[in-house]
């Protein structure tokens, strides 16, 4: 523990709060730059402090008094109250956040495989991203290619949602950026090795090509890596007839439902 008595004071006001990750997300600080505060080594910018201070309603001033004199302070107010009285359909997303399992060895960029609902027979790799931000897990994927009935005419598709880890699954529940008219729910297998390497699953989905009816198919994603050339990952996603994939991939995003089974299912890899 620093001795430094705003790193003191500060970890103490954080005690009267639930969790450090709670004050984050209300505060709006990076996790991993709040930790240096508490632990002395850095102190906040200006601007983070005056938020610091309106959140846990002190000056800065007494952020550096003495601790006892703090603790004493503090204890006799509450934090302020901005930002965090939610509407309950919200609350009901920060429950989710706040169960949701380690997800930071998921963050990164992968390559999705699916037969596409809108043109049938064919596979869709697009490109996709976890990413965190302020404790929470939030995913982007870009479909590109060529429409195979009118070949000079490019399309392209961007999603957004979130990501948990929720009763020994990844979940993913994304929206159509640009129409605003879908939403696609996606739920993985996790992976057991130190790196993602490939997460397959089921997704469910509808296409504005097939009178949007709702479909599911299995999905697969192949980790890429935290750092990669997104230019050249993007050249290589579009539609592709299923001779111009690996056999490898298409038995990951095959569709079957065997004799006697009432519901598609897919298994772990």
């Amino acid at each position: 523990m620093s001795d430094d008595p705003f790193a003191a004071n500060l970890a103490y006001a954080c005690s009267l709060l639930p969790s450090i990750a709670e004050v984050c997300r209300r505060v709006a600080i990076n996790r991993q730059q709040f930790n240096k505060y508490l632990a002395g080594s850095v102190r906040p910018s200006r601007h983070n402090m005056r938020r610091i201070c309106d959140f846990f309603g002190v000056t800065e001033s007494e952020l550096l008094m003495d601790p006892a004199r703090f603790a004493s302070l503090i204890s006799l107010r509450k934090p302020s109250q901005t930002n965090t009285a939610l509407p309950h359909h919200l609350n009901m997303i920060e429950n989710l956040h706040r169960a949701s399992g380690e997800m930071s060895r998921y963050c990164g960029w992968y390559f999705r495989y699916f037969y596409t609902f809108g043109y049938p027979g064919r596979i869709t790799r697009s490109l996709a991203v976890i990413s965190e931000k302020e404790g929470r897990h939030l995913w982007k994927n870009i479909e590109v290619g060529v429409d195979p009935e009118h070949l000079r005419e490019r399309f392209i598709g961007k999603y957004e949602g979130l990501a948990f880890h929720l009763g020994h699954r990844i979940h993913i529940v994304e929206h159509d950026v640009l129409a605003a008219s879908s939403i696609t729910q996606l739920m993985l297998y996790p992976s057991y090795t130190p790196r993602p390497g490939h997460l397959r699953g089921v997704q469910t989905g509808a296409s504005m090509r097939r009178g949007r009816k709702p479909a599911a198919s299995a999905v697969m994603l192949e980790y890429l890596g935290e750092q990669i050339d997104t230019r050249r990952a993007l050249a290589r996603c579009g539609l592709f007839e299923p001779h111009e994939l690996d056999d490898w991939i298409k038995r990951l995003i095959e569709n079957r439902i065997d004799p006697g089974e009432w519901v598609f299912e897919i298994d772990e890899i």
